[in-house]
């Protein structure tokens, strides 16, 4: 009786555990200098942060040089949040902050869309019509 009630614990304590877990956390591959970003819960929205990269594995302390606000130049690279507060799913998600390091450019909205492939849209748009999306793959 004891192993059953022990077992009954561990599956309630799984429920909200797999409830709030998301098709799209994980480590995605950029497509672009080898890079890797991780997305993951941040309170109750996804974020994504810089994890590795071709030019960090060469210099692991680069800084974000080519932002445009000289003020943030000083930020490494590593572990720089580059989506910030998207929220919805399973299959959709709208956000923003969008920052592209390579660029230094960013944009307030984003969206993100897992496609039926697996492969994942990375779109940041300045306003509706200025528009870049990204393809990224899932890394497992």
């Amino acid at each position: 009786m004891k192993r059953l009630v022990a077992i009954a614990a561990l599956l309630v304590a799984a429920v909200p555990a797999a409830a709030s877990a998301s098709p799209i956390t994980g480590l995605w591959a950029t497509g672009s200098e080898g890079g890797k970003v991780e997305i993951y819960r941040c309170g109750e929205a996804l974020c994504g942060r810089i994890v590795d990269a071709r030019r960090l594995r060469a210099n692991p302390d680069l800084r974000d040089v080519r932002n445009a606000d000289r003020s943030l130049r000083n930020r490494r690279l590593k572990g720089l949040v580059v989506l910030r507060d998207f929220r919805g799913g399973p299959r959709e998600w709208k956000g923003g902050p969008v920052y592209d390091p390579e660029s230094g450019d960013g944009a307030a909205t984003g969206y993100l869309t897992l496609r039926a492939d697996g492969k994942l849209e990375v779109k940041g748009c300045k306003a509706a019509i200025f528009c870049r999306t990204k393809t990224w793959t899932r890394l497992r």
